[in-house]
C-alpha cells in the first residue's frame, strides 16, 4: 500500500546565507514567504506547497531533510508504524509540525542517513496559475540523490515508503547508474544516483511549458550562475533540462513535461546511456561526460551518517 502522495520541500543548509538566499530568491524565480534568524522559507508560486525549498545558515554545507506528503494523519501514524516494525530508526513520534503550515508528521533516517520527513494536514499556501512567458517555477519536480549504493537504497524506498521503479539508466562500462523511483503516477519523484559518497544530487523545479523553460533557463545562464548541462530533453522521463550550480556548489535543475505513467500497464526500461539520444534526445545540451557527471556527485554530506544495512 502506497502512504506517500507527493515531494513537499528539500531542505539545505548553508555556510554563505546570504548569497544562496539571493539566488534562490532572485534569479532562480521562488518567493521568500517566511525568515527568521538565519532561516528562510521559499515557495513556487504556483504551488499550494507552503514552501518547497528551506535554507538554513551553518557552518557545513549539508541536505538537512527531504520531506514527502500524506493524504491523511492516519496514514502517518500508519507509516510511522510499518518504519518502527521493520527497524528503520525514528528520529521523532508522529506529532505537531513545527514549520510554516504546521501539520502533523514525523522524521526519521534512510538506508544512507539521511533524513526524511513525512507529513500530513499542512496548510494550503494562496498559490496562483503561473501565466504564459513567466519563467518562474510552477512547482518542485523531483530530487535526485547520490549514493555508494545504488540498489541497496533502491530497495530500501521500496520496502518501507513504496516507491516504485519506473527506469534505470545503465550503460556497459559502468552498470546500473541511476535508478527513476515513482510515488505516483508522475515518471519520478524521486531518483537514485550512483555516487562516490552520500549527498544531494540534484532539486528540480517545474516551468510552465517549453518557452518558460528556456526564458528561465536563458535568465539564469545571463545572472552569471555556472551551468553544467543543457538545455536538452531526457529519454527517461521525456523532461526537458537544464543544470545550474548554485552559489554552494548544490546542482538544481528547470524541467517540464516530465512523463505520467499509465501504472497498470507499465514496464520499466533499461537504457544505455552510452548512447547520446538517451541522455539528450533533443542533441542541444552539451555532451554528457565525467566532468559534467562529477559536478553531480557534490560534496560528501557530513549531515548523514552511516546507517546499518536494514
Amino acid at each position: 500500500m502506497r502512504l506517500l502522495t507527493h515531494l513537499r520541500h528539500v531542505d539545505l543548509a548553508v555556510p554563505d546565507y546570504d548569497k544562496q538566499l539571493d539566488f534562490y530568491a532572485g534569479v532562480w524565480g521562488l518567493t521568500k514567504v517566511e525568515e527568521d534568524s538565519g532561516i528562510s522559507f521559499l515557495a513556487a508560486e504556483g504551488s499550494p506547497e507552503r514552501y518547497v525549498i528551506r535554507l538554513r545558515k551553518a557552518a557545513e554545507k549539508r541536505l538537512d531533510l527531504v520531506s514527502y506528503g500524506a493524504a491523511s494523519a492516519a496514514d502517518v501514524d500508519t507509516l510511522a508504524e510499518q518504519l518502527l516494525a521493520g527497524g528503520v530508526q525514528l528520529i521523532s513520534q508522529p506529532g505537531k509540525v513545527d514549520t510554516p503550515g504546521g501539520g502533523y508528521g514525523f522524521r526519521f533516517f534512510d538506508v544512507d542517513g539521511r533524513t526524511i520527513e513525512v507529513s500530513a494536514d499542512v496548510e494550503v499556501r494562496q498559490h496562483r496559475r503561473i501565466e504564459e512567458k513567466e519563467s518562474i517555477p510552477v512547482k518542485l519536480s523531483h530530487v535526485v540523490l547520490n549514493s555508494p549504493d545504488l540498489n541497496r537504497t533502491r530497495e530500501w524506498y521500496e520496502t518501507h515508503l513504496g516507491f516504485r521503479l519506473s527506469d534505470t539508466l545503465s550503460s556497459p562500462h559502468m552498470g546500473e547508474v541511476m535508478h527513476f523511483m515513482r510515488i505516483s503516477n508522475q515518471h519520478h519523484s524521486m531518483a537514485i544516483a550512483q555516487g562516490p559518497h552520500t549527498a544531494l544530487h540534484h532539486v528540480s523545479f517545474e516551468m510552465r511549458g517549453i518557452d518558460e523553460y528556456m526564458r528561465g533557463s536563458g535568465r539564469v545562464m545571463r545572472s552569471g550562475a555556472r551551468k553544467v548541462w543543457g538545455p536538452g530533453r531526457h529519454m527517461a522521463g521525456d523532461n526537458t533540462f537544464t543544470y545550474f550550480l548554485d552559489p554552494h556548489g548544490n546542482t538544481v535543475e528547470y524541467t517540464t513535461e516530465l512523463e505520467n505513467l499509465d501504472e497498470d500497464t507499465w514496464h520499466p526500461h533499461v537504457y544505455d546511456f552510452s548512447q547520446p539520444e538517451v541522455t539528450d534526445q533533443w542533441g542541444t545540451a552539451n555532451p554528457m561526460n565525467e566532468l559534467v557527471a562529477k559536478e553531480s556527485f557534490n560534496d560528501v554530506d557530513r549531515g548523514c551518517f552511516v546507517a546499518p544495512p536494514v
